[in-house]
C-alpha cells in the first residue's frame, strides 16, 4: 500500500511517495518517488515574522503540484506536516486555511517534539543494537532536535531554536551554544560509550561527498576539513567543486557548524548517517495506523 508524505521544512518542501516492505523478516520504508522544492519559508518568516505574498503563492503551487503527483501514484493516504517556519509564522493559521481551501491539502503544524518522534519511529526498522546507548541529532533549517536513548528507550529530548537557515540569516539567540552545552551537561553521561546518528539533508550530502558507504560512520576530523574547505569557497565554487544546488551550497556550512559543535560537546569523534527523515517516519506511521485498523476489522 502506497502513502504520500509531505514535509514542509524551513528550507525546503519535500514529497515522498513510499510503502513499507519486508525483506528477510525486517520492515523498511521503500522510497518510490521523491520531489524536493526549495521553498524557503524561513527566509520571510525569520525576517518579517510572516510568510509573504510571494512565498504564499509559491507554497500554494507547490502543494498543488505535490497533490497531483500523489494522485498519479493513487496513494492510500496523504499526510502533510510543517515544522519550524510554520510554527513561528504569525499568519500560519491563515496560510493553512488558504492551502486547504485552494488545494484540498490539510497541513498539520507539528511541534519539535513530534517532529523528533516521527523521525525516530523508523530507527528501529534498521539493524540497531538497542543495548548500545545512542543519540540522534537532526539539523533542519529552523531547529535542531537532539534525542538520547538508553536500552532502546528515549530518556531525554530537546528541540533547539537553531538551524541552517536561521543561522545563515543571523536569527539565532547569542546564548544558543551555551543552551546546548548546558543541556548536554545535564542530560548526557559523557563517560558512556554511545553511537551518534545524524539526520537531515545536509549531513546526507556531507556523507556522500566524503564517499562513505551505507551506514558507514564519518569522522569529526574529515567533516571539519570539509567544512573549512567549503567555507573558503564562494557559493559558485562550492556548487562547481562539490556538485551542490544553490539552496544547498549556502546552508551546508552552517549545518556542519551545528553538527561539529554538538559532536564536540558529546566528546564523540564520529557519527553515522542512516539517511532517513521526517517523511520516512510519516510513511511508517501511516502504515502502522492502517495495520492496526485492519487488525481491528479482523477481530
Amino acid at each position: 500500500m502506497q502513502y504520500a508524505a509531505i514535509d514542509i521544512g524551513t528550507n525546503a518542501a519535500r514529497l515522498l511517495i513510499g510503502e513499507v516492505s519486508e525483506l528477510e523478516g525486517a520492515s523498511f520504508v521503500k522510497k518510490l518517488s521523491y520531489t524536493r522544492i526549495p521553498l524557503r519559508l524561513g527566509e520571510s518568516v525569520f525576517d518579517t515574522g510572516v510568510i509573504t505574498e510571494k512565498k504564499q503563492e509559491d507554497f500554494r503551487k507547490s502543494m498543488h503540484a505535490f497533490k497531483l503527483i500523489s494522485e498519479i501514484f493513487d496513494v492510500h493516504e496523504l499526510r502533510v506536516c510543517a515544522t519550524s517556519a510554520m510554527r513561528e509564522a504569525k499568519n500560519g493559521l491563515e496560510i493553512q486555511a488558504m492551502i486547504l481551501r485552494e488545494t484540498g491539502v490539510n497541513i498539520e503544524v507539528i511541534s519539535g517534539a513530534e517532529e523528533a518522534k516521527l523521525i525516530l519511529s523508523t530507527f528501529f526498522l534498521m539493524d540497531i543494537d538497542r543495548s548500545i546507548p545512542f543519540i540522534v541529532i537532526d539539523v533542519g533549517g529552523g531547529s535542531t532536535e537532539v534525542s538520547v536513548f538508553e536500552n532502546g528507550e528515549r530518556t531525554a529530548s530537546k528541540s533547539f531554536r537553531i538551524g541552517t537557515l536561521r543561522l545563515l540569516k543571523e536569527k539565532v539567540s547569542k546564548d544558543i551554544w551555551k543552551q546546548i552545552h548546558n543541556w548536554v551537561d545535564t542530560n548526557v553521561d559523557l563517560n558512556t560509550v554511545r553511537h551518534i546518528y545524524a539526520t537531515g539533508g545536509n549531513i546526507n550530502k556531507v556523507h556522500k561527498i566524503l564517499g562513505a558507504t551505507a551506514m558507514e560512520s564519518i569522522e569529526f576530523d574529515e567533516m571539519k576539513v570539509l567544512r573549512d574547505d567549503l567555507d573558503s569557497l564562494t557559493l559558485l565554487q562550492r556548487m562547481t567543486k562539490y556538485q551542490l544546488r544553490p539552496d544547498r551550497a549556502d546552508v551546508i556550512v552552517p549545518a556542519l557548524d551545528i553538527y561539529l559543535y554538538i559532536l564536540q560537546e558529546l566528546k564523540c569523534s564520529s557519527l553515522i548517517v542512516p539517511k532517513i527523515g521526517l517523511a520516512d517516519g510519516m510513511i511508517y506511521n501511516m502504515h502502522l495506523k492502517e495495520s492496526k485498523k485492519k487488525a481491528k476489522t479482523i477481530l
